[in-house]
């Protein structure tokens, strides 16, 4: 008799469990959005009972999805050792290079540091999408090769090299009010609801932000943000709130939102980092110097280690 369950199943399961999103599970998935929600269509049928309600709302998992989902995450550890122990006793060719991407920058801003990378190493492939802790969480697990993260972030045991960093601007409804101003402050926003990402996603940098926050007086409503961006703009254009975003989300162009510079934009900015296993500090430093446009041959930097980047990107 066929078995209800896989790990493949399982692992679609729980990226649409992860995020309450089947779009961002798609993009964190290498997936087209429509065969992922054929497959997940595919297990409930299987297993004969919902795990995922869908509305107008969102999606939200069942009774039977949150009784799945401590199962589901026991067999993700179970495959990450398998493969972490794997890759200790039989290392992966140095030719194969798997890069994770932030969500927290917009990808075209990657890509640009990504393609010099794409171009040294034909066997570079972007394996994964994800925040940051999670990104860095899958580097300790011999599951990527490097990732480019946003700062700061926890990376205790890896080696981390800033590359830059970008000025939180402000998106809001092109029909509001302030939209009519060429530059904001933080000042000017402390009666508006402002989205806000939740501190799970990226404790350091939340942490960061509120920081700068408390250190201008400014104590708005906050209003949860969705972790799919496109979603969060559509929200802003029918005015349900306004957010702060880094620079390079100005490249999304979305009918009824408009973007201004912020006052205190640099001091909120976000850092982008390289991050590569502690103990292959010569891949950081090659990759570090395609980025910067050097030559690699003639980088010989000592790898900054960082435990945890708790102040200004």
């Amino acid at each position: 008799m066929a078995k209800r369950l896989d790990s493949r199943s399982l692992r679609l399961f729980l990226a649409v469990a992860r995020t309450l999103s089947f779009r961002q599970a798609a993009e964190a998935l290498h997936l087209s959005q429509p065969p992922l929600s054929r497959a997940i269509r595919e297990l409930e049928e299987r297993l004969g009972t919902p795990l995922f309600e869908r509305d107008t709302q969102g999606v939200s998992l069942t009774d039977a999805g949150r009784t799945l989902l401590p199962f589901a995450r026991r067999m993700d550890r179970l495959l990450d050792d398998a493969e972490a122990a794997l890759a200790a006793a039989h290392p992966p060719s140095r030719e194969r290079l798997r890069i994770g991407l932030t969500t927290a920058i917009e990808t075209s801003a990657l890509r640009r540091l990504l393609a010099p990378v794409e171009a040294a190493y034909p066997g570079a492939t972007v394996a994964a999408t994800d925040s940051s802790p999670r990104l860095v969480r899958q580097l300790l697990a011999g599951r990527l090769d490097a990732a480019f993260v946003a700062l700061p972030v926890a990376a205790p045991g890896v080696d981390l090299r800033a590359l830059g960093s970008q000025a939180m601007v402000v998106a809001l409804s092109a029909s509001h009010p302030l939209a009519r101003r060429r530059r904001l402050a933080l000042a000017d926003l402390a009666g508006e609801p402002v989205f806000q990402f939740e501190r799970a996603r990226q404790p350091l940098f939340h942490d960061h932000c509120q920081r700068v926050f408390d250190a201008h007086g400014f104590a708005p409503r906050f209003v949860r943000e969705p972790e799919d961006h496109h979603v969060l703009l559509a929200e802003v254009a029918t005015g349900r709130g306004v957010a702060l975003l880094p620079s390079s989300f100005t490249a999304l162009r979305r009918t009824g939102v408009a973007y201004r510079p912020l006052a205190e934009g640099e001091a909120l900015a976000v850092g982008i980092g390289l991050a590569t296993a502690a103990d292959r500090p010569e891949l950081g430093a090659s990759l570090e110097a395609l980025c910067s446009g050097r030559d690699p041959a003639g980088s010989r930097r000592p790898a900054r280690r960082a435990a945890a980047r708790a102040g200004k990107p």
